[in-house]
């Protein structure tokens, strides 16, 4: 059984940043595929980052401001967000996929963005 494992959320006001950590338990395969989701109130899920073969892709919205990378001996993903908007504010998920095209997804975490 695999599970993702999402830290580092919580509140921040807007320029401040924050740090999150995806990191993946149980018997996982290689993975070829990496990315961060947010979903706000009443909006669909959209893709924020991801990192795949050593190439990134950012949403126009968050580039320059946040950065992906990951630690392949953990098995984890990491978002820096920096610079933060009130529009931030939302739900992230974290989602990998494996050779073989498995996906899994993180419970969310909390980023509110508020002064």
């Amino acid at each position: 059984q695999v599970h993702l494992v999402e830290s580092g959320g919580g509140l921040v006001q807007p320029g401040g940043s924050l740090r999150l950590a995806c990191a993946a338990s149980g018997s996982i395969g290689i993975l070829r595929y990496m990315g961060w989701y947010r979903q706000a109130p009443g909006k669909q899920r959209e893709l924020v980052a991801a990192i795949s073969a050593g190439t990134t892709n950012y949403a126009d919205s968050v580039k320059g401001r946040f950065t992906i990378s990951r630690d392949n001996a953990k098995n984890t993903v990491y978002l820096q967000m920096d610079s933060l908007k009130p529009e931030d504010t939302a739900v992230y998920y974290c989602n990998f996929q494996d050779l073989l095209f498995a996906t899994y997804w993180g419970q969310g975490t909390q980023v509110t963005v508020s002064s």
